[in-house]
């Protein structure tokens, strides 16, 4: 009897023949390998940024002297703030704030320019949203040092005594929403969103994958059900079990995290239906696509990550380039991070929220449109 070599080149290269082979044909696993790498390089290479500029802002500008102009175009010049937008009134740039339209509201008063020749000290106020600390933090530190130098030019000869310290402007600054800037308030609420969004699309996503690797996929084919029936009948289920992690967080982000709850919380479970049934309808779309449950946990990491990474939650979404905001606006996560921060911490109605919810709604109707066109009625 001929005995084998404990180790054969020839065996070894049979394997690697099959691996390779195997490797060419699942086609969609090789683009995984391939375009996770690139994604993150492409994500931390230039879209994330620690230091926004930029940020959108808008002015109530009470005093048109010379010396309120020169405070604006400084402010301009330093590139933390882009004023987009100018107000009349204390409530509009209050209803800015809280919709989310600006990040800063600068309000210069009146006889600005003939109090600070006078050397009376006046004030300028900057109120900020502070839902997200890392987003207006940096901007925040470098008013002192930037209203202390940007009149140097005006006050100069008869008016260098003004320069003297304290500063010839009394800077004061409020951030709303939260002034004492706890990150939890930020985080915990965000957490919502990105748990929801990884559960419930890695659920679905293995929804009908698992019924053809279990053999079970026959007997739901000769069930007399529409495609239409059969998917909305299994991410039904799953609704009830998002709204359970719904209300474990909410709980913990009150008792153990004690995040100010000032909006409505039906609201919230109203719109936390729209954003669940919007995940749910991607998991299966991506369980339609998929071959087998590796793939559709693949598929489903290969969404999560961009979507995370873009969605304002780890970092501030004003401080990416364009093209990342463009691409992070069609995440359902990107909209609904902004929704429940906006009802717990802003206390937003549903005209605050609406132009919001659309946008995640129409991600639902697009994603269960494809998943029932992608559902098939037989095993081919």
């Amino acid at each position: 009897m001929k005995k084998h070599p404990p180790f054969s080149l020839e065996r070894l290269w049979a394997i690697l023949v099959k691996e390779f082979t195997q490797m060419r044909r699942d086609r969609l696993t090789f683009a995984m390998m391939l375009g996770i790498p690139l994604i993150q390089l492409m994500l931390f290479g230039y879209a994330i940024n620690s230091d926004p500029r930029h940020l959108p802002a808008a002015v109530l500008l009470a005093d048109d002297g010379p010396q309120g102009r020169t405070l604006l175009y400084a402010l301009q010049n330093s590139t933390y703030f882009d004023f987009t937008r100018q107000v009349r009134t204390e409530t509009e740039g209050h209803d800015l704030l809280a919709r989310g339209q600006v990040q800063f509201v600068v309000n210069i008063p009146q006889n600005f320019s003939r109090d600070l020749l006078r050397g009376e000290r006046p004030s300028v106020l900057i109120e900020a949203d502070a839902t997200d600390p890392a987003a207006t933090g940096i901007a925040l530190g470098s008013l002192g040092t930037l209203l202390n130098t940007a009149l140097a030019n005006d006050l100069k000869g008869p008016l260098a005594f003004l320069n003297a310290t304290p500063g010839p402007v009394d800077l004061r600054v409020h951030a709303l929403y939260n002034p004492e800037v706890v990150t939890q308030y930020n985080i915990v609420p965000g957490l919502m969103g990105v748990i929801l969004t990884m559960t419930m699309v890695m659920i679905t996503g293995l929804a009908i994958t698992r019924e053809r690797e279990r053999g079970t996929m026959e007997n739901l084919l000769a069930m007399p059900t529409r495609p239409a029936e059969v998917l909305i009948g299994k991410i039904t289920p799953y609704i009830m079990i998002g709204y359970i992690q719904v209300a474990v967080i909410l709980i913990a982000a009150r008792v153990l995290f004690h995040v100010p709850m000032h909006g409505s919380i039906p609201l919230l479970l109203i719109v936390a239906l729209v954003f669940i049934a919007a995940n749910l309808a991607m998991g299966i779309t991506f369980s339609t696509i998929a071959k087998n449950q590796l793939q559709a946990m693949q598929m489903t990491f290969f969404m999560f990550l961009p979507s995370m990474l873009l969605s304002g939650f780890m970092f501030p979404f004003r401080g990416m380039p364009h093209w990342a905001q463009w691409v992070g606006e069609v995440f359902p996560l990107t909209h609904f991070l902004r929704i429940v921060r906006g009802i717990l911490l802003k206390g937003n109605g549903l005209p605050d929220v609406a132009r919001e919810l659309w946008p995640i709604a129409l991600f639902a109707v697009i994603m269960m449109t494809l998943g029932i066109k992608r559902y098939r009625q037989t095993l081919d």
